[in-house]
């Protein structure tokens, strides 16, 4: 609260007394209980959500992910962790509320970022998701899941030239995987440079040949692409093939 002090005060004694939190410019009547933070009982929730999320239980994730928090309120990665299941779950509005506050908490924290500029990307604040992505890539410069998404932002603003960069600069830090390259197929496509869309499409069926079956292509809405680009991946896959 601006222009208010706080003074905390430890209570010793019992272990599960909670410290007591008071402003110094108030009485002790407005004395607020914070609950202490149970860091290792957190730790167990994070791990059952993590699991659950990869059984795709993802109701019962959120549960777990929003119980370690309420537990260790602190711990960022929890947060992190609860906003990127709630956006698994398509509930990006709730997602994109936990992580603004990841972020303006631990300004350091390169997953909160990331994952934010993800859900901005998804939504469609594409403004956000390119400044997000870019905060991102200055915490971590090997961070190819920022310049991946800053590819796919740049390009739906029209940006082809940006879009090219940084969709170079993420199949540089991962070679292995087509979701860049497919990018920069689209970009190149967008731009009218036929040929090399051509060369990077047919970079990423080597890679991984389901990228030859039209109906594979709709799981690119989970690597972040808009249906206007998965329809235009589309046309590139039968002008490659």
């Amino acid at each position: 609260m601006k222009g208010i002090y706080w003074l905390l005060i430890l209570l010793t004694g019992c272990q599960t007394t909670a410290p007591v939190i008071i402003p110094v410019n108030k009485s002790p009547s407005t004395v607020v209980a914070k609950a202490p933070r149970k860091p290792q009982e957190a730790a167990k929730y994070r791990l059952l959500g993590l699991d659950y999320q990869k059984q795709k239980r993802l109701s019962e994730a959120i549960k777990a992910m929003q119980k370690s928090v309420d537990l260790d309120p602190e711990n960022a990665i929890g947060k992190v962790n609860l906003g990127w299941a709630l956006h698994l779950a398509s509930r990006d509005i709730e997602a994109r509320k936990v992580l603004e506050q990841v972020t303006q908490e631990h300004r350091d924290n390169v997953f909160g970022f990331n994952a934010l500029g993800i859900v901005y990307l998804v939504m469609g604040d594409l403004s956000k998701a390119v400044e997000t992505h870019q905060k991102a890539a200055k915490l971590k410069k090997d961070n190819e899941i920022a310049y991946y998404n800053l590819s796919l932002a740049y390009h739906r603003l029209g940006r082809y030239e940006q879009a090219i960069i940084e969709g170079k600069k993420a199949t540089k830090l991962e070679p292995n995987n087509p979701h860049p390259l497919v990018a920069l197929a689209v970009i190149f496509w967008d731009q009218g440079n036929l040929k090399h869309s051509k060369e990077y499409y047919r970079q990423a069926i080597v890679l991984d040949s389901s990228y030859r079956d039209l109906s594979y292509l709709e799981h690119l809405v989970k690597a972040g692409f808009s249906n206007g680009q998965i329809q235009t991946v589309k046309k590139i896959l039968n002008y490659s093939l």
